[in-house]
Parts: C-alpha cells; structure tokens; sequence
C-alpha cells in the first residue's frame, strides 16, 4: 500500500533564501542608517600644527609702525614765488629765530614794490606840504596877532597920555578925540584878529589831525610795502635744527611750496599709519606701547588726523612719561596699539585655519588622537598671537591651527 509522504515545511534552500534576504534588509538599513556618512581625509599628522585651547590672558591690541618725529615741527613755506638767489643755511643746521634762510627774486613783485613806493611818497609829500602851509598860516596869524596887540599897546598908552594932558586943557580937543579914535581902533582890530587866529587855529588843528592820520597810514602802507619786498627773504620763525631742506640757486620756487622745516628738539612723538577699519575704534588718549632695549614706553594717541588716504589713516602719539634714549628723527619703532585691557578668556593660537573657515569652524581631535572632527565655533576678539574663543570649544582640547587648504573642507581627518 501506498504512504504519503509530507513535505517538510523548512528546507535548506528556503532557510538560505529567507538568510540571504534578512541579510539584504540589514544591508539596506546599515547603509540607510547605520554607516558612517561622513567626508572623510587620510593626513599626516606631523604635517600639520596642534594647539591646546587654554584658558587664560587676553588683551587685544593691533601692531603698528610708529615713525619718530620731533614733538615741535615748524613748516616753513614760500609766501611768494621767485628764483633762488642765496642760500644762507644748509638743511641739518642749527639756526636762531630769525636767522636768513634763503632770498629769492621776483623781478614783477618787485617792479610793483617801486611803483606802489613812488605813488605813497607822492602822497606822502603833498600831505608834508599840505601840513606846512597850515603850519606856516597859523605861524603868519600869530605873528599878525602879535603886531596888533603891540600897535594896540602904543595906542592905548598915547590915549591915556592925552586923556589926562585934555583934563588939563594943555591939548585941543580934535588932538584927544584923534587918539581915543585910534586907540578904540586898535583894539577892535585886535580882538577881530584874536578871534580869527582862534578859529583858525580849530581848524588848523582839526586839518592837522587829518593829515597826520593820513600820513601815519601812508607810513604804515609804506612799512607794509617794506614788509611784503621782506618776504622774499625767507627767515627762521623759531630757533631749531633745520631739516627736509634742499634748495638750489638758480632754482624757481612757487608760491605756498614747502621749503623745509625746523624740528624743535625738545622731545619726541611717534606718527603711525592704522588700516581704516579701525577708525571707528581709535579714539585721543587711547594707549600704546612698544619695548626698547629692555624697557618698555607707554604712549596714547595724542591727535588723529582724519583724511585716509592708501586705506589708512594717520595718528600722533606722545610718550608718557620718560623717553627712550637714542632714537632718531625718521626711526621706525613697531608698537601695540591696545584696544582692550588684559581680561580672562578662552584662547587658541593664530594660525592660518583662519583664512578658510573665517572663524566660524575647526578640527578638534577626539580623545585618541588618531583623527579630528569639523566642529563649528564662534572667534570673538584677536590680537597678533591668539583668538578669543566665545563658543564651540572647552579648555584642554586639541585643535588643528595650521592652513585647511590641502583639506577640502572634509568632515573628519584620520592621522596616518
């Protein structure tokens, strides 16, 4: 008789299909889900810079060149233009307030000095005879006034005389009226010339007052005149040691050219040149400092000159306290201008991961220190040597500051 045979419900071959396809399925997920997708670079870690994030001192300050210059610094300028005819110092000399410089020549300044000379001598001269005719007519009415009061004396003595000789009847009476006549006469003529000299003698004054003011303003435009031909002589306006001077004879300098300069060596300041970002953060008295020959100067901006020019801007800074000995005029000295005092923070050395993240990114090392993750951060403040880190890191761990070029901004970095 004939058995049923049954068919075993699991075969090999359907537990190695059903394998085969859990198998697949966790593939699937492991790429789905479980692999690590990341970018990743094999590097040579000797190849790179590993810093420590520290907790510690940071100031920011900037680094500038600071030129020495003299604190006092005269410019000297040509008020008219003209041909160099001497040169009676040499530039580095040491010269007195009002020591001749160099003269020059104008030959049009000066033909316009002799004709404006001759028209205000012209003037002057009339206003010279104009005075001594009035003086010479107060002078003839005085003399008159004097004859009248000498020809009243006689006639007034003759009339007392003959007034007392007619009381005695010893003279006739046409004799003694002829004399009270005269002597009446007299005296009319000489109060009418008295009051005519005073009048006259107002007028003159006035008159006189007039032309001597006028005189004094011819003198003064005279001395103007004088004055203006003097400029062409080129003085020292303050004692000091003349510099930035080159003139030659024969040479023509404009009108308002600079000629030089007089330093007045009674000290020292520094002028520095500061890039124009930092216009808005430069201010008077903000301080400065630099190291000379083991000691170190403190300075603050004393005067901030507003133009820009060349993507910078130019500021004067004076020493505070004592100088350093044995600079020199035209010396370049580097100094650190502050823009914050020394405060606690969380620091990582420059480096040139900067010019590719900006400051926003950074490759950490994991605790192994076989490979380093892109991590982002926030870079507040910086200085010539370190960043200030606001976020992103803690203090102890190991970052990557050299360059980022060669890394093409991958994800991961593993240390060969």
């Amino acid at each position: 008789m004939d058995r049923k045979i049954e068919k075993k419900k699991w075969t090999v071959k359907k537990i190695g299909t059903i394998a085969a396809a859990s198998l697949f399925g966790l593939f699937i997920v492991y790429l789905l889900f479980l692999r690590d997708s990341s970018s990743r670079l094999y590097v040579d870690k000797d190849k790179m810079t590993i810093a420590t994030v520290q907790q510690g001192h940071f100031q920011e300050f900037i680094p500038v060149d600071g030129m020495v210059r003299p604190k006092t610094t005269i410019h000297i300028d040509a008020v008219f233009g003209g041909r160099v005819e001497e040169i009676y110092q040499r530039d580095g000399a040491q010269i007195e307030e009002g020591d001749k410089i160099l003269r020059l020549s104008n030959a049009q300044i000066e033909m316009n000095y002799m004709q404006q000379e001759n028209v205000a001598l012209e003037v002057l001269d009339r206003y010279q005879n104009t005075r001594l005719g009035l003086e010479r007519n107060l002078f003839n009415l005085q003399r008159q006034l004097v004859d009248l009061e000498y020809r009243l004396d006689i006639a007034k003595k003759d009339y007392m005389r003959k007034k007392q000789f007619h009381k005695k009847n010893v003279i006739s009476e046409e004799e003694y009226e002829n004399a009270y006549r005269d002597y009446h006469f007299a005296r009319r003529n000489y109060e009418l010339g008295l009051r005519t000299l005073e009048h006259d003698s107002l007028y003159v004054a006035k008159q006189m007052d007039a032309i001597n003011e006028s005189i004094d303003r011819v003198q003064g435009n005279i001395h103007m005149l004088h004055e203006t031909l003097d400029n062409l002589i080129i003085r020292a306006p303050i004692s000091g040691q003349l510099s930035s001077f080159h003139a030659e004879r024969g040479e023509t300098k404009s009108a308002g050219e600079n000629l030089g300069q007089i330093d007045v060596l009674d000290g020292y300041k520094l002028r520095a040149r500061i890039d124009e970002r930092y216009v808005n953060r430069t201010y008077v008295g903000q301080p400065a400092s630099f190291e000379y020959g083991g000691t170190t100067y403190d300075l603050e901006i004393d005067k901030i000159y507003s133009d820009i020019t060349g993507g910078a801007f130019e500021v004067d800074l004076q020493f505070n306290g004592d100088e350093p000995a044995g600079v020199r005029r035209g010396q370049t000295i580097q100094l650190r201008l502050e823009f914050s005092g020394v405060a606690d923070a969380l620091i990582i050395p420059r480096g040139g991961f900067y010019q590719t993240t900006g400051g926003n990114w950074i490759y950490v090392l994991d605790s192994s220190g076989s490979q380093a993750t892109r991590r982002p951060i926030r870079v507040g403040r910086q200085n010539i040597h370190h960043y200030e880190v606001m976020e992103g890191l803690e203090p102890g761990e190991q970052v990557i500051v050299s360059s980022y070029d060669a890394y093409g901004g991958r994800d991961r970095l593993i240390f060969r």
